[in-house]
């Protein structure tokens, strides 16, 4: 890479002579070679600062690295020439040792905090002073606080002998140019290195790097599109181009891709999206390495905010600067990836890899692929890879696109990316008439509702540019981010995720984690409208509301792909009520009567409720890894039990009967606990099942009901007025804390405060008064991670019911206050506007207020405390979170009844609006200073 030109005071010949008018007396005075060395220093200072000059907002990234790389050449010639010369009296530079850039260094590309990677070449046997020069030259690297990598000295024997037992040496070796000192070392290398890598060793070395490559991207996590991508190591990043090149070159020579171009494998548009993406991601590291002041190529959270800005990427009505940024990022790791699968096309054909079986790396295999009929469908097979029989079909029949991936997946054959090539440059023909096309829908269908895993199929389609051109609502949301900390996947990989899932449920492959939902798929008639439903869910997002602009974006995308109204207007309702299931299960008392009748009343219908509960399961697994648990699962499974019950008699029954249903429940459950516990004592039965009203009934399932009894007995038989019991509950993938104790004012508050004060994380709260007066309580708890709280630890549990026994019995006192935490650098990147919401109509006999602001150990203990203050009696909690947000739900009372003044609901709001932000400014989140927004009470 020729190195870029530098200016005046940047040359490399001024920094010799200040370093020579340094060290008149030599390097080994300790006095000149600290004035050297602060040069040196000056130098590199100068020279970095002038790289950062050459980014031009979005770009820029690839000028810069060759500039740093022409600064740290002219830094180390200086250095080395001025050690050797003084050691050698007569001024010759070193003969029988050369100073040399490997690695990426090597290449000439360097970012502000990459490895210098240096090796010295020497003769054998060395020349005087050589480990002398390679010594003193290495601690002024080391004193100038420089990255070296390698440094060792080796003869030209000796590295062809490393190289050809280690893969990362003979890589680094690829890029090998010298520096200074005797580049005659550096010729002989080259020569011995082209003669043993050709033929079968050229053939292991692409198996190596690709092996290689496949162990990184496993590292870093398979997906390109993790919304915290690894600029250098991630799949589709820096280290992907870099592979591209070192294959090309050891294989077919330094002007491999030229040649590629006039041999027709590589377009001209193929080479330019190679230099954008190198030219962007280079960009994106030079920030990352500023900002941060080190190495480091994680992008994370935290730092994506600031090289948006950096890189020109504002704030709009519609999109924010970041998302904005986040989605060139994964369009350019799209085009790395196109290339790479280019380039492994290549290897096959000429015999440098294999080839894969049936479904390669992209399509599922399960199988011996079938051949039959392909030629008269269009198709044929190159090097086990399906491809259009004639080039010029899809100018033809523009159909044939789709057709292609439909017989991929049915025969289970990898794509050719030849044929894929031409689908990109073909685009152009996809019009209004090619998307109302009845036989493109039928294809598109086949993979939809037909593939073993319509997921890797239609992200194929999606990274060839295909889905987003046919369904263009669906392009909409390709490589679309959200900034938040909940989502670990763009928009639409998790909803190729999510239509994945759904074909693993529907399979049967995952029983064990979703029962409910794999129950359910057999049983449910609107198959095509729910993988749709799947399909366009999210294609709202970024445009307001997303549930109602999602539906919009649905009765469009189906129209065109030939559903009747009633079809349309079922996937629309799915869209448009996606999230109503979650809501309800996770922020609403599932025993309260309301939030059963008011969601069956949504649903209308059992079929309706079958499609809205694997919808939402799916939707909430692909979200990421640990965002679905045990927790979750109960709930979904407790409101679709008791909706499922209310529309048994069909949706015709009034809300009165349906009340009557619920009561019928509430009775049954008393009876069939009745029916164990009076066995043993008769009294507490007859007695319990009077203490607690409906909603405890139908809050729990049987064994709850019986081990809670179990608790109370044992407390009333040793005398206890307060107590609590601690247990692993793995149903529900949480630590379930029962406490019995006298009510009173702030009880709740208290215990939530002791939790926070353990470190328990509050996932979910049952609030039952018996007629004695007494508060019976269930908390379920969970670790950071998502665990059940001590789930390997008795010790933590132990200390935890003691803390909560003290706290119910005690309180926890005026003065307490809950733990502070600092935000961590993640968090802190988030903005997290708070609101409260006030709900007349959502409970019977109860206010519902749902308090969301940024979460943190104690907001549960401090929002309950601030109600008890407002004299306000809590009857039942929910507490949700998403990300860096909390959603707490409390159901209270005033004097037994609802409240409804509107003096106290302003209240309400305002004393609540005050907790949520009172600790924000001085956390230095990014928006702290936004207020509160509080919806109109109804």
């Amino acid at each position: 890479m020729r190195p870029t030109a530098l200016p005046a005071d940047l040359d490399g010949l001024r920094l010799r002579a200040e370093l020579a008018a340094s060290t008149r007396t030599g390097w080994d005075q300790p006095a000149e070679r600290q004035a050297a060395l602060a040069k040196l220093k000056t130098y590199l200072a100068r020279g970095r600062a002038h790289a950062e000059t050459r980014l031009d907002a979005a770009s820029g990234g690839l000028e810069a690295a060759r500039t740093l790389s022409g600064v740290m050449n002219a830094a180390l010639r200086a250095l080395f020439d001025s050690i050797a010369t003084d050691l050698d009296a007569d001024g010759a530079r070193a003969p029988g040792l050369a100073l040399c850039a490997v690695g990426g260094y090597g290449a000439g590309e360097l970012a502000p905090h990459s490895d210098i990677d240096l090796v010295f070449l020497v003769e054998d046997p060395a020349p005087p002073h050589a480990a002398l020069i390679v010594e003193r030259t290495l601690y002024a690297l080391w004193d100038c606080n420089l990255p070296v990598g390698g440094g060792a000295i080796r003869t030209v024997d000796e590295a062809i002998a490393l190289a050809r037992t280690d893969v990362s040496e003979r890589t680094a070796l690829l890029d090998i140019r010298p520096i200074t000192g005797d580049v005659r070392l550096v010729r002989r290398l080259l020569s011995a290195f082209d003669e043993h890598w050709v033929g079968e060793e050229a053939a292991s070395f692409a198996a190596a790097k690709l092996a290689e490559r496949d162990a990184r991207v496993d590292r870093q996590g398979d997906s390109r599109y993790a919304v915290e991508p690894h600029v250098k190591d991630g799949k589709g990043g820096l280290r992907d181009l870099q592979t591209v090149r070192w294959l090309a070159q050891v294989l077919y020579g330094a002007d491999a891709l030229e040649r590629w171009v006039g041999a027709g494998l590589l377009s001209v548009g193929d080479v330019e999206r190679y230099l954008s993406a190198a030219d962007f991601f280079w960009t994106v590291r030079f920030h990352l390495h500023a900002l941060v002041g080190r190495k480091d190529d994680r992008l994370s959270f935290d730092l994506q905010p600031d090289i948006a800005l950096r890189m020109g990427y504002d704030d709009t009505e519609e999109t924010l600067g970041v998302e904005a940024f986040m989605r060139d990022y994964f369009l350019k790791a799209i085009d790395v990836g196109a290339l790479t699968r280019l380039i492994c096309a290549k290897l096959e054909a000429d015999e440098f890899k294999d080839p894969p079986g049936a479904g390669g790396r992209f399509l599922p295999s399960d199988g011996i692929a079938d051949a039959e009929g392909l030629t008269e469908a269009g198709f044929s097979l190159h090097a086990g890879r399906l491809d259009f029989a004639d080039p010029a079909v899809i100018e033809r029949d523009p159909v044939m696109m789709l057709s292609l991936f439909e017989a991929a997946a049915a025969r289970h054959y990898d794509l050719h990316p030849d044929a894929v090539a031409r689908i990109g440059q073909s685009l152009r023909f996809i019009d209004d008439a090619f998307r109302s096309d009845p036989r493109a829908a039928r294809s598109f269908f086949a993979v939809l509702l037909d593939a073993d895993d319509p997921r890797m199929t239609l992200r194929a389609m999606t990274e060839a540019g295909l889905m987003g051109a046919y369904i263009p609502e669906f392009g909409d949301i390709v490589a679309r981010t959200q900034f938040n900390m909940y989502h670990r996947f763009t928009v639409d990989e998790h909803t190729l995720n999510a239509l994945g899932l759904l074909r693993e449920i529907e399979q049967g492959k995952l029983i064990a984690d979703h029962p409910l939902a794999t129950s359910l798929a057999p049983q449910i008639s609107a198959r095509r409208a729910l993988h749709l439903a799947v399909l366009l869910h999210d294609t709202g997002k970024g445009k307001g509301d997303q549930c109602i602009e999602g539906a919009a974006n649905a009765r469009i995308a189906c129209a065109r792909l030939g559903l009747d109204d009633d079809e349309i207007e079922l996937v629309a309702w799915l869209i448009a009520n996606h999230l109503e299931m979650s809501d309800a299960a996770q922020r609403r008392d599932i025993s309260d009567p309301r939030t059963v009748l008011d969601f069956a009343r949504l649903c209308g219908t059992l079929e309706r409720l079958r499609l809205l509960t694997i919808l939402t399961v799916v939707d909430i697994r692909a979200v990421g890894p640990g965002v679905w648990n045990g927790w979750k699962a109960q709930l979904l499974r407790d409101l679709y039990q008791a909706t499922a019950a209310v529309l048994a008699g069909g949706g015709e029954r009034g809300e009165d009967a349906a009340r009557a249903r619920l009561t019928e429940r509430a009775e049954a459950a008393r009876a069939r606990f009745a029916g164990v516990v009076s066995r043993f004592d008769p009294d507490f039965a007859k007695r319990w099942i009077h203490e607690l009203d409906d909603p405890y009934w139908l809050a729990f399932a049987d064994s709850d009901r019986l081990r809670h009894a179990a608790f109370v007995r044992a407390c009333e038989a040793e005398g206890r007025e307060t107590a609590a019991g601690v247990r692993i509950d793995k149903r529900r993938s949480a630590c379930e804390v029962m406490v019995l104790a006298p009510d009173r004012d702030g009880l709740f508050a208290d215990i939530a405060g002791a939790l926070a004060r353990e470190g328990a994380n509050v996932v979910g709260a049952q609030v039952a008064t018996t007629e004695g007066g007494r508060a019976f309580d269930v908390f379920y708890v969970q670790e950071a991670g998502g665990k059940p709280f001590g789930w390997s630890d008795p010790a933590a549990r132990s200390r935890l019911k003691t803390a909560v026994e003290a706290a119910a019995d005690e309180g926890l006192g005026a003065s307490w206050r809950a733990p502070v935490r600092p935000l961590r650098r993640r968090e802190a990147a988030f903005a997290v506007n708070p609101y409260v919401k006030l709900d007349l109509q959502a409970a019977d006999h109860a206010l519902v207020i749902e308090a969301s602001g940024r979460d943190r150990p104690g907001l549960l203990h401090d929002l309950a405390r601030t109600l008890t203050g407002l004299g306000l009696s809590l009857q039942a909690a929910r507490i949700d979170g998403y990300g860096q947000r909390a959603v707490d739900t409390f159901y209270v009372t005033k004097n037994g009844k609802k409240p409804d003044d509107p003096a106290l609901l302003d209240a309400i709001s305002e004393a609540l609006g005050a907790v949520l932000t009172k600790a924000e400014a001085a956390l230095g989140a990014r928006g702290a200073s936004a207020p509160v927004t509080a919806s109109a009470w109804r």
